[in-house]
């Protein structure tokens, strides 16, 4: 199987260069063309429909696995035809080509999607409200690769993180290094979820889909959600980063966090109070359930422990 990876310098796509190797030969692709630690690789822009489309036929993979997205929330609102572009219509091009040479794609999504006025975890099949241009622009794409025709998986994720690039994490980190008070809004809630999380389950839900005894499609296809289990505020996030980051010498002493609310950190685009999605469907298609997220949170400080050393 060739397999082609798209955005393989996010946090997602970083993990997913590890994860997919095994299954095929694995053809790795940036927007600029090179690596994070300044390798070459395809330079595949999505911005750009000539550069997609000429990657597509170029490298013409059995699996399309698409990790490359317009993440910036705030800026958005000020470049919807960016975020469109990327989001929702390179979803639809990827999907018209995969559908026409009998590929498959692999697309992740975002409980931005949603409105975040939930009573419950949010299942697949729940109503979309997305409250602002990014999350408008990712819906859009999950119906334009739908609407496609091709085989696919979209994985709707939330509050991913890793040791690697920027991230809430990371943020807090070098926050708590440097102030004795981190205010941090706690009406927010989530299930925060290591990027290796989701490329590994990735691999593994495309392991047993190309196994021979595989369910058959629609069972093994479509939208699943995939988030580490358990819930969490931002405020409850930051507490359990400080005080792990402190146990393990990543910083010399732990600052205050402070719970605040929404409205006391007001940013340039809405952000859904409610992100919890339900894993369910998940586990009862392929038998795989993440682990709770303060197992998340060990692994991914751990990383950063061994890596780093001691502040």
């Amino acid at each position: 199987m060739r397999i082609l990876l798209l955005g393989a310098n996010g946090q997602v796509g970083h993990e997913l260069s590890r994860a997919l190797a095994p299954l095929g030969e694995l053809v790795i692709a940036t927007r600029k063309g090179e690596l994070a630690d300044g390798s070459r690789c395809l330079a595949v822009d999505l911005a750009d429909a000539a550069s997609l489309v000429h990657a597509l036929d170029t490298v013409r993979a059995n699996l399309i696995v698409n990790a490359a997205a317009y993440t910036a929330v705030d800026r958005a609102e000020d470049e919807p035809e960016l975020a469109a572009r990327i989001n929702h219509r390179a979803p639809g091009e990827i999907g018209m080509w995969a559908a026409a040479h009998g590929a498959r794609v692999v697309h992740y999504s975002t409980d931005y999607v949603f409105d975040g006025n939930a009573m419950r975890a949010y299942r697949e099949d729940d109503a979309t409200a997305p409250i602002g241009v990014y999350g408008r622009s990712k819906l859009a794409g999950e119906q334009a690769l739908a609407a496609s025709g091709a085989a696919h998986l979209i994985f709707r994720t939330a509050w991913v993180y890793a040791a690697h690039g920027h991230n809430f994490l990371r943020t807090m980190l070098r926050l708590a290094a440097e102030r004795d008070e981190l205010r941090v809004v706690a009406d927010q809630v989530g299930a925060p979820t290591p990027a290796r999380w989701i490329a590994d389950t990735t691999a593994s839900v495309l392991a047993q889909a190309s196994a021979p005894r595989a369910k058959p499609a629609p069972a093994n296809a479509g939208v699943f959600n995939l988030v580490a289990n358990g819930q969490c505020s931002w405020y409850d996030f930051a507490s359990a980063i400080v005080e792990g980051a402190q146990r393990r010498g990543l910083i010399a002493r732990a600052p205050r966090v402070v719970p605040i609310a929404t409205a006391d950190f007001p940013t340039r685009a809405r952000r859904p109070a409610w992100s919890v999605l339900d894993g369910s469907r998940l586990e009862n298609t392929f038998g795989l359930q993440l682990a709770d997220w303060h197992a998340g949170l060990d692994q991914v400080l751990d990383e950063l422990a061994a890596a780093t050393g001691p502040a």
